[in-house]
């Protein structure tokens, strides 16, 4: 049996001949950690075995690098991946700890652990499942849903799961696709967006996953993420990301050759610091835009926020070819 997925997405790493950052492919899995050259490619370019492997983070090997953690293998071989901002990193080095000590402890790797085992049928295929409900035309419609003065992009109500799970005669009824949206959470098909839904999958509620309009969810590749909405003139965060113009304003570009356009297919987008021993710079908040054929692009924003908005925007743009 293949080893599970637990992550999988784009990350910059460091190379361990030329030291150059080059953007990766990678995929987390229950006992490694394997990185492509590119998302098609059938075969990885490596393998970090993950037992007996420790994970640092923050790595602040590298100055300029912000948001970079490291593992560490039993051969004390170091290996540098980037994320584009903090969540992001957040979420890689949250799921790979957790792996490496279920390695140790001879466990299976699972998201959370259930009050009572959930007996599914023999006939339900989970993987199967995700792939419909991910369906552009027929799946789950994925929205940019406004809760506590932050909008969640990209993700979608618990009751419409099970609205979908019914209609689509995945179910019988609403009590068994709470089971089957439950075994989605359990194994990572969806992963829980806001306070709601969090403290019901860590097993504050009779049930992990909520059948309820309040409770937000989101497929783990989607692109989700979490904004606050400081001012009504935010109109743009509201918009779900499927038109001409995801984000516009003004940036800096360093280099004097004419910018034009940056195809963002594919393309890979991090933090860069600076000046990181400098209390201010008149380079701050700048961002690296490497593409699919590796071009890199430095552009600079106003202020942190607009930075990270501009990041996320362009992971968003990276994955829908906009």
């Amino acid at each position: 049996m293949e080893p599970k997925r637990i992550r999988e997405g784009y990350l910059v790493k460091r190379g361990s001949v030329f030291n150059t950052w080059k953007p990766m492919w990678v995929v987390l899995l229950e006992d490694g950690i394997e990185f492509y050259k590119k998302k098609s490619d059938n075969s990885p370019k490596g393998m970090i075995p993950l037992k007996g492997s420790t994970l640092t983070s923050p790595c602040q090997d590298f100055g300029k690098r912000m948001f970079v953690f490291k593992i560490t293998t039993t051969k004390q071989q170091d290996h540098f991946f980037q994320a584009a901002f903090l969540e992001e990193r957040d979420a890689w080095v949250r799921d790979t700890k957790k792996a490496i000590k279920c390695i140790e402890g001879g466990q299976k790797f699972a998201r959370k652990s259930t009050r009572r085992s959930i007996r599914l049928p023999e006939t339900v295929d989970l993987g199967a499942l995700y792939l419909s409900m991910k369906d552009i035309e027929k799946g789950i419609k994925e929205l940019n849903l406004e809760k506590d003065k932050k909008i969640f992009n990209h993700c979608f109500t618990g009751n419409c799961v099970i609205d979908w799970l019914v209609s689509n005669k995945s179910v019988r009824n609403r009590q068994e696709g709470l089971m089957i949206a439950s075994s989605l959470l359990g194994e990572g098909y969806l992963q829980p967006a806001g306070e709601l839904s969090k403290n019901a999958a860590d097993g504050m509620a009779e049930n992990p996953f909520l059948d309820n309009p309040d409770a937000f969810y989101y497929f783990p590749d989607s692109g989700f993420f979490c904004e606050e909405n400081s001012s009504d003139d935010d109109v743009i965060l509201k918009e779900e990301f499927r038109g001409v113009i995801i984000k516009q304003g003004c940036l800096l570009k360093q280099g004097e050759d004419p910018l034009g356009a940056i195809h963002l297919r594919g393309c890979v987008v991090t933090s860069v610091e600076s000046n990181p021993d400098a209390r201010k710079s008149e380079d701050e908040n700048l961002f690296e835009i490497i593409t699919a054929d590796e071009v890199h692009y430095f552009l600079q924003a106003a202020t942190p926020k607009e930075r990270t908005e501009w990041i996320k925007a362009i992971q968003v743009a990276s994955r829908t070819g906009k």
